[in-house]
């Protein structure tokens, strides 16, 4: 591993051996039965893609080893320190970048994503593609049971200004249903493991960063399926949650967190 990524303190439960040309990571907290679900589902994709999970601490006692590998999961880190989505992130792409993966797919493990989206994923990826973004929104895409307030949120205020930054036309800039390329993420001017993403910034960051490096962007169909009934599935909590996604959203569209000259050359 590049010796200058900052990558968070993390632990490798277990890591089976590579079997596939593309990775699907899976960051999850507290996910209970959720993550249960979606693993279950996911064994239909495992000769498809290398599937991980990265844990940021959660304390539902549902991820036991037995139970993912028997379900196709090669792998199982567990973030160490304080941080957020993007530490977990950083310790799944760093890793699986040093396994030698030629792209990595995201999703959130919290089941609301249609898993049958992924060989598009891996399609997008093996065609070319550096930054495939799942949209709800574009022809073949489905959104169900989606609180109003948070898509209102996305088509007047996230994907416009996220679109206007990176001067590429996003639909569906919150869905953590994504693919990178290993070119885009080991470009030197695109730095991703830097301790600057510890929350959503890498997301945000990433979508423009492709885009406005002329790396290939595109948005493919996916399905985004709430709960009819009961809790929403969500880490946003409240106001101070939405005023965090706010900051961090301005913050990237401005730049703030490109690399210097002397990061492009480390």
């Amino acid at each position: 591993m590049n010796p200058s990524w900052k990558v968070p303190h993390h632990s490798v439960e277990f890591c089976e051996p590579k079997r596939a040309r593309h990775a699907l990571l899976i960051p999850v907290l507290n996910e209970g039965e959720r993550i249960v679900r979606q693993v279950e589902g996911l064994k239909n994709y495992s000769t498809q893609v290398d599937i991980y999970i990265v844990d940021g601490g959660s304390r539902d006692g549902v991820l036991e080893t037995s139970f993912l590998k028997g379900h196709g999961v090669c792998g199982l880190f567990t973030l160490r320190e304080p941080g957020g989505l993007s530490s977990q992130l950083r310790i799944g792409l760093a890793t699986l970048l040093d396994r030698g993966y030629e792209g990595i797919i995201l999703i959130d493990g919290n089941g609301k994503d249609g898993l049958t989206a992924i060989p598009r994923f891996v399609e997008a990826l093996a065609a070319g593609w550096d930054h495939v973004q799942g949209s709800r929104f574009v022809p073949g895409g489905k959104a169900v049971h989606n609180p109003w307030k948070r898509l209102a949120g996305i088509k007047y205020v996230h994907a416009p200004l996220i679109s206007l930054a990176a001067g590429f036309h996003y639909t569906d800039t919150t869905n953590g249903f994504r693919a990178y390329s290993r070119a885009l993420l080991l470009d030197p001017r695109v730095q991703p493991f830097r301790e600057c993403f510890s929350r959503y910034e890498l997301h945000y960051y990433l979508a423009i960063r492709a885009a406005r490096l002329n790396f290939r962007v595109t948005e493919i169909a996916v399905e985004r399926i709430y709960p009819a009934t009961g809790k929403v599935p969500t880490k946003i909590r409240g106001l101070r949650g939405e005023a965090l996604i706010i900051r961090t959203l301005l913050s990237a569209c401005l730049g703030r967190f490109d690399p210097t000259d002397t990061e492009k050359h480390v």
